[in-house]
């Protein structure tokens, strides 16, 4: 009868999953890039043989390929990729548009999403949970954020390359593309 009572009991708890709260200053796990894939049970660096570079990421500083079907290239950066994020509770993307590229419509179901244009001007926007659309060319130099969850896409609109560097609050907000949806950003044009 207490189990019972117990398991109930836990059920009325409230839960809320994100990253875990770290406990140190930060953890650059001590691993090959093959062990990154298992960065919780990877133990840290000591703390006097990190140095500035284990903070230095250099892996965006061009463009992605292109995709022939979107013109769209992404790189995703998180723990995986960049070590010094793990246990950061952060992960950033650089994404590049050709002109008339587009990114799909898509949600991040563990982050919420900023994404900063560099280059160009992106038309780009969200669609809350009661059907509303909001979008509009962001401009560069200007932010936009998309709320976690929330199925949203980009498109450049404009007749050079654009380029936007988004950041999201979580290590692993996870990429949920939704299919059949590339027609869906030529209508809100």
């Amino acid at each position: 009868m207490i189990t019972i009572f117990a398991i109930l009991l836990l059920g009325f708890l409230p839960f809320t999953p994100a990253d875990p709260d770290p406990v140190q200053d930060f953890c650059v796990p001590e691993a090959t890039p093959v062990q990154l894939n298992r960065l919780r049970s990877i133990p840290c660096k000591s703390p006097s043989n990190v140095t500035a570079d284990d903070f230095v990421f250099s892996g965006i500083q061009s463009r992605g390929n292109f995709s022939s079907s979107t013109g769209f290239a992404g790189v995703a950066v998180n723990p995986v990729q960049f070590p010094a994020l793990n246990t950061l509770g952060m992960s950033f993307a650089r994404a590049d548009f050709e002109p008339g590229g587009v990114n799909p419509p898509h949600y991040h179901p563990r982050a919420t999403e900023t994404a900063l244009v560099v280059e160009g001007s992106v038309y780009s926007g969200f669609v809350d949970s009661t059907g509303r659309v909001y979008a509009k060319v962001v401009e560069k130099g200007e932010v936009m954020v998309f709320p976690r969850g929330m199925v949203h896409f980009q498109m450049n609109g404009g007749d050079s390359v654009a380029t936007i560097f988004g950041s999201f609050n979580s290590e692993n907000p996870g990429l949920v593309k939704i299919p059949g949806t590339g027609a869906v950003v030529g209508a809100l044009v």
